[in-house]
This record gives C-alpha cells, sequence and structure tokens, in this order.
C-alpha cells in the first residue's frame, strides 16, 4: 500500500493504528488527493496493488464523483480525498488520541474482520 500511496503521490498520508477503538478496522490510512482525478488515481493504484499483492478489496466507494474515495481492504481502509473534503469531516480528529503508525503490510487473514459479540 505505501508504494502505491508514493507510486501516485498521494498527499499528508496518515495512518492511525485504531485497534481496540472500533471493530471496523486496525487500521485507518488518510491521505489526499490534489483534485478528482488524482484522488480516483490514487485510490485504483492501491487497488491494484492489493490485487497484485494477491489481496480481494471487499470494496470501493466514491469513485464516481471522487471527492472521498474509500477502498475496504479489511483489516485495513484506505480514505483518499480532497483538501477540502478532509478538512470538512476532520476524520484525524476522531481518532485524535491514536497514535499514527507505519503503513502495514497487507496480510493475509483466515476470516472476515472480528464483530462484536452480539
Amino acid at each position: 500500500m505505501t508504494t502505491a500511496l508514493d507510486d501516485m503521490k498521494a498527499v499528508n498520508v496518515r495512518v492511525l493504528d485504531v485497534r481496540g477503538l472500533t471493530d471496523i478496522a486496525d487500521t485507518m490510512v488518510i491521505a489526499s488527493g490534489n483534485s478528482d482525478r488524482h484522488v480516483r488515481s490514487i485510490a485504483e493504484r492501491v487497488v491494484e496493488k492489493a490485487k497484485a499483492a494477491g489481496f480481494r478489496p471487499l470494496g470501493t466507494e466514491g469513485a464516481r464523483d471522487a471527492e472521498w474515495v474509500l477502498v475496504d481492504l479489511q483489516d485495513v481502509v484506505v480514505h483518499v480525498m480532497l483538501p477540502r473534503v478532509r478538512e470538512f469531516y476532520g476524520l484525524e480528529s476522531l481518532w485524535e488520541s491514536t497514535p499514527a503508525v507505519a503503513v502495514p503490510a497487507l496480510r493475509r487473514t483466515a476470516g472476515r474482520r472480528r464483530r462484536a459479540a452480539p
């Protein structure tokens, strides 16, 4: 994933360890693109690199308008946004207390995400 973000010159990449704070993912990656075309291209490259590494993304949302594209890689969720959209929604502020971490390598998991017990 790091390669995909670097290849496409993603801006202001922030990687947050959200384990224990949410069941959605272990890691949130937030990055910006300079235009809707750039945002879309970054997200597409993330998907390409994931597939090349043998991982099937669970889904991609927002690619049509490309103001905010979300790529779900099971334990890692990648958000690529236009700067104004990123500032408006302030995702980083939701996870302010989380430490920034190095971008994790994708890893295969035997099952789906952990789910909270009912």
